[in-house]
């Protein structure tokens, strides 16, 4: 601590100066790491600036609860109701098991043409899923999706069955308002986790 000491110790040309213990050296010392301290201090406490982004960061999906989460700096920006495969229970294993894989992958590709309402590709199966199926003998089989309804689905009676069960081979499905908003807000490369 930087305290005061005798003035009379120091005399210069005559008059005495109060310096204190250490010097100026210390004294410019401390009150430099003081304000270093207090700009850190002041850039802790204050928010980082809102992305400007129109983009989401990454998507969470929670099998058991049938929902599907956008993240935005950080924090949940949009959740949805899903369906899933007709067999929900589980990590996908082989082609035609009808379970949606679980882990972390990326949403690479999409296509606007698909057999339902728009559809973005998750990037299954990843090295440890073709080498699991490898060891066992089978395919781990691909095209995980999410995607809206049939195209051929027209009655929004059943278009609100199919937005009630698990009905796809093993794709993430939502409704086709729901899929023009996840287009729109997702991007190719975003990451994706599917959580049991």
């Amino acid at each position: 601590m930087l305290s005061l000491i005798d003035a009379s110790s120091y005399v210069e040309n005559g008059s005495p100066r109060y310096w204190f213990a250490g010097g100026r050296r210390r004294l410019l010392l401390a009150l430099t790491i003081a304000l270093v301290v207090a700009g850190l201090q002041a850039g802790c406490a204050s928010k980082p600036a809102p992305s400007t982004s129109p983009y989401v960061d990454r998507v969470l999906v929670k099998k058991s609860e049938r929902t599907m989460e956008l993240h935005k700096d950080g924090a949940v920006y949009r959740t949805y109701r899903i369906s899933l495969g007709d067999q929900p229970r589980g990590h996908k294993f082989q082609e035609g098991d009808e379970r949606t894989p679980e882990g972390n992958y990326v949403l690479d590709w999409r296509n606007p043409n698909s057999s339902f309402y728009k559809s973005i590709h998750v990037s299954y199966p990843n090295d440890l899923d073709r080498a699991v199926a490898r060891s066992f003998g089978v395919s781990p089989g691909g095209m995980i999706m999410i995607h809206g309804l049939p195209n051929w689905l027209t009655s929004p009676r059943l278009a609100a069955e199919y937005r009630r069960t698990d009905w796809t081979d093993g794709c993430i499905a939502v409704g086709n308002e729901e899929m023009d908003e996840i287009w729109r807000l997702v991007r190719d490369g975003t990451p994706i986790t599917i959580m049991p």
